[in-house]
């Protein structure tokens, strides 16, 4: 007998091909693994995302629902001139030296800057929204829409229209979602704008 007839015929195959064997379903196992991660990811990121939502809608109609603010108090009427008493008789006054002429008039001041926190956010413009730059706001401003309060005062019909007329940056309302942030600065929630939509 010969060496070639002694070895067995499963001592020919090479090593190798368990080692790649085993690879091959390591790497099924990496694939699958990362799929369940990123499907688990994603699943996170919509509750978090239709949570957020929720909340803009809820501020939305608690801001729809809540009474207007009172009107400012009138400004209390002037207070009565005492009465004139009856002229008297100007008395002789020695002569005095002349007055010396008046002081240059001062320069008026500069109106106080109003803090932003003061402020009425639905007066301002419409460059403070998330999204709407000075190009848009041009846009907007040559379609009567300059302030956040004018931008939260539209219907949905309106705002489809308006959103027509914007060219270019068509779409740019629902995707950054002007209205919600204006109708939430126009009520005055600050806090809730930025829950949403990041600090202002």
């Amino acid at each position: 007998m010969n060496d070639a007839q002694a070895v067995p015929g499963e001592s020919l195959l090479p090593a190798s091909t368990d080692i790649f064997t085993i690879g091959v379903f390591v790497l099924i196992a990496l694939f699958a693994i990362a799929a369940i991660a990123i499907i688990v990811s994603g699943a996170r990121r919509k509750r978090r995302r239709l949570a957020a939502e929720e909340v803009v809608q809820e501020r939305i109609e608690q801001a729809e629902e809540a009474p207007p603010a009172p009107p400012q108090a009138a400004s209390a009427p002037p207070a009565p001139t005492p009465e004139r008493t009856a002229p008297v008789a100007p008395t002789a006054v020695p002569a005095s030296p002349p007055l010396p002429p008046p002081p240059a008039p001062i320069a008026a001041e500069a109106p106080p800057v109003v803090a932003p926190e003061t402020q009425n956010p639905a007066d301002g413009p419409v460059t403070q929204l998330k999204g709407l730059g000075p190009k848009v706001a041009t846009q907007l401003a040559g379609l009567g829409i300059v302030t956040v309060g004018d931008l939260a005062r539209l219907s949905p019909d309106e705002a489809t229209r308006l959103d027509a007329q914007l060219g270019a940056f068509s779409g740019r309302m629902v995707r950054d979602r002007w209205l919600e942030q204006a109708r939430l600065l126009a009520a005055g929630d600050r806090a809730g704008f930025e829950a949403v939509f990041g600090r202002l």
